[in-house]
């Protein structure tokens, strides 16, 4: 029997990188998936990959910076669902490029709204579900913003940091309600994301290999399976923790 079979977990942001890697893995161990993402062109080639898992899964459509869109998707699990199992709530934005003093209200509202309201939102609905389906876990991506401050970036850092704060403080609230809440902390992986901000130069592409001890950037791969470790019975005396996967960068 797969690891996960005849569970059901949802995962934001899973077209592309992290969340595309964790979807994979997770139907690769039986779970039926629930793709959410608002890059619908993007998902063909997920879901080309998932349907080559020969695990059930669905997509659905959702930007998680809207309560009610987020709302509506859970009913929509409920229904056709029937349970919630775990949770993974991955998506995010870098947001702008700019210095605390000349960072624009615009970018900052934008980021917060998708990095963490859309975070505590998706929690706010899925906890409910987790506990009529006899408890869960649930992972939120913060990321190395989340423990260390990045000049440039002041909106991302915040709404990072302000993730590993919720996360312990849900955490505690269901620890005797057999629901875990752990959050991860990605270093520079190998996504979309990373490559937006590179832009293809291989200068940049070489000092972020540089900064990371380990020599290299990671995979997103490799994050997944740190989430799937999360959902697993082998963390079950694990909650309110915050895992980095960032080769050793937080160590320096």
């Amino acid at each position: 029997m797969k690891k996960f079979e005849n569970k059901v977990v949802l995962i934001t942001g899973a077209s592309t990188g992290i969340g595309r890697a964790t979807a994979l893995a997770f139907a690769e161990e039986g779970a039926t998936v629930v793709a959410v993402d608002v890059d619908d062109l993007a998902f063909a080639e997920t879901e080309k990959l998932l349907s080559g898992t020969g695990s059930k899964f669905v997509y659905y459509h959702c930007d998680v910076g809207q309560v009610e869109e987020i709302r509506q998707m859970i009913d929509y699990v409920e229904t056709d669902l029937g349970r919630l199992d775990y949770a993974f709530n991955n998506a995010g934005v870098e947001g702008d490029q700019a210095f605390t003093g000349v960072s624009t209200e615009d970018n900052w509202n934008r980021v917060i709204n998708i990095n963490l309201r859309g975070v505590w939102a998706c929690m706010r609905f899925e906890i409910p579900l987790l506990l009529k389906s006899g408890g869960g876990a649930i992972v939120n991506c913060s990321s190395i913003a989340g423990i260390v401050g990045f000049p440039g970036v002041p909106a991302y850092v915040a709404s990072k940091h302000g993730v590993i704060g919720l996360t312990r403080a849900a955490a505690l609230e269901y620890a005797q309600q057999g629901i875990r809440v752990n959050a991860v902390c990605p270093g520079v992986i190998d996504t979309p994301m990373v490559q937006r901000f590179t832009g293809g130069n291989p200068d940049v592409e070489a000092y972020l290999k540089s900064s990371e001890p380990i020599g290299r950037m990671g995979r997103p791969e490799e994050v997944a399976d740190a989430v799937l470790w999360l959902c697993s019975e082998g963390s079950g005396f694990v909650t309110g923790h915050a895992l980095t996967v960032d080769g050793g960068w937080v160590a320096q």
